[in-house]
């Protein structure tokens, strides 16, 4: 039983940069799709995609941009999560990167909670 699946997925992304990987695949979830996709929306990936092989077995493929993602962490974590209000999100990299937060909204990149002016579980930042 996985405990983080955020966790695990943000690793076997990881994982597959610094092993130079082009594409990674993971189980899919609303969630980890929902942070794909703020990831192709501030310029981190290509694409992704959902792969239904069989109705237990959703994967979702993720395909690189090369050299766009230099680290990925996770902030919230199940056994403590941190919020935080849209004046306070946290810069990543003096602006360079970007944290992608879990709000009312759905989930959404720091510039975006901005704009609509919103705070949410912080779930992890990208450089």
């Amino acid at each position: 039983m996985m405990t983080d699946p955020i966790a695990d997925m943000l690793t076997r992304m990881r994982n597959a940069i610094s092993a130079g990987h082009d594409r990674v695949e993971f189980p899919a979830s609303k969630m980890k799709a929902g942070i794909c996709k703020v990831l192709k929306d501030e310029g981190f990936i290509k694409s992704f995609k959902i792969i239904a092989k069989s109705q237990a077995d959703i994967k979702l493929k993720v395909v690189f941009k090369e050299g766009a993602i230099e680290g990925l962490k996770r902030v919230s974590t199940p056994g403590l999560r941190r919020y935080s209000s849209y004046q306070d999100t946290p810069r990543v990299m003096s602006g360079l990167g970007t944290s992608i937060l879990s709000t009312s909204k759905g989930i959404v990149s720091t510039r975006e909670a901005k704009k609509m002016k919103i705070g949410g579980e912080v779930i992890c930042n990208v450089w």
